[in-house]
């Protein structure tokens, strides 16, 4: 099988179901930025050489092709076939975040993304994140979406956070805070 067929070049995709639509539709940007945030966390996954959070970036990802494949698809009969993100999985997330929140020092200020690598991509993986929510809310206000969705994104970028900041932590890296302290 080809990886290219031509099928796009008039500026069309193809989603599971009847029919193509223009690539810069709200459904296309939605599932598109999923992508993004997926490739995104690949990219975590190679700086975290000590696997603080290999087992569950992993199922994150798995679950980004769930709700992926959830947006793109258009036709009402296929979406029932899917293996979907459910609310257990929303529960999961928190979970994660608060097991990584306990070993976090309060947060009184606002954290400056930075610190180690392993830091640093997860803070861009977090703004991915909230891209994506931004996009499925978009795509939510004109067509009908499952709310677990929103909750789902909105619930990882928090984890995302959580996650950086237990990074830097673990790496012995003080943070930033905005605005800047003159503590030691």
């Amino acid at each position: 099988m080809k990886i290219y067929t031509r099928a796009g070049d008039d500026g069309t995709t193809g989603l599971l179901g009847p029919g193509r639509h223009p690539k810069h539709d709200a459904r296309v940007e939605a599932y598109g930025t999923l992508d993004e945030l997926n490739a995104t966390l690949g990219v975590v996954r190679t700086q975290d050489a000590q696997g603080w959070f290999e087992p569950e970036l992993a199922a994150i990802q798995a679950a980004l092709f769930q709700v992926g494949a959830e947006l793109a698809t258009s036709d009402a009969t296929m979406l029932q076939k899917l293996s979907r993100v459910a609310e257990d999985d929303v529960t999961a997330l928190e979970r994660i975040i608060d097991r990584l929140d306990s070993e976090l020092p309060a947060l009184t200020r606002f954290v400056l993304p930075g610190g180690s690598p392993l830091s640093a991509h997860l803070h861009l993986a977090r703004t991915v994140c909230r891209r994506a929510e931004r996009r499925v809310t978009a795509l939510a206000e004109r067509e009908s979406l499952e709310p677990r969705l929103v909750r789902y994104l909105n619930r990882l970028a928090d984890l995302l956070f959580v996650m950086a900041r237990a990074a830097n932590l673990r790496a012995g890296i003080r943070e930033v805070t905005w605005p800047a302290t003159s503590e030691a």
